[in-house]
């Protein structure tokens, strides 16, 4: 199990190029390379292009490494969505019954239940476990 203390808090950059300032994808990239050794590959959007971020939730090569799952495990990517398209990304942690880390603009990261994502408005739209190639 990792710890999501550390990370509570870090700033939001829509185009995440801070030195510990993330947007939603370069979040989720640090991340996965420090807690799970997983490199991921730079995907240059700003956090506030929403439809370049709807487009590379959906297009980019990248998802192919990712098998959607129906129970998520500590390390799995979760892609929310506030309406009908997804346009955010976080990852499943198994601390405290369970939670999605993620950085949005308002807070920078944070660590919400479902209950809670739901209740500001997000939708999981999926569970995504990353397979090796």
């Amino acid at each position: 199990m990792h710890t999501c203390a550390q990370y509570i808090g870090l700033p939001y950059l829509p185009d995440g190029q801070g030195p510990h300032a993330f947007n939603c994808w370069t979040f989720v990239r640090w991340v996965q390379k420090e807690q799970f050794n997983r490199t991921l590959p730079e995907i240059p959007i700003s956090g506030s292009n929403l439809t370049a971020l709807a487009r590379a939730f959906r297009d980019h090569p990248e998802r192919q490494r990712w098998q959607r799952v129906t129970s998520p495990q500590e390390g799995d990517c979760v892609l929310l969505r506030q309406s009908r398209i997804p346009i955010h990304i976080g990852i499943w942690m198994s601390v405290d019954n369970s939670g999605v880390l993620h950085c949005v603009p308002e807070s920078g990261v944070v660590f919400q239940s479902i209950p809670s994502l739901n209740q500001h408005g997000w939708q999981v739209e999926g569970f995504y476990r990353f397979q090796p190639a």
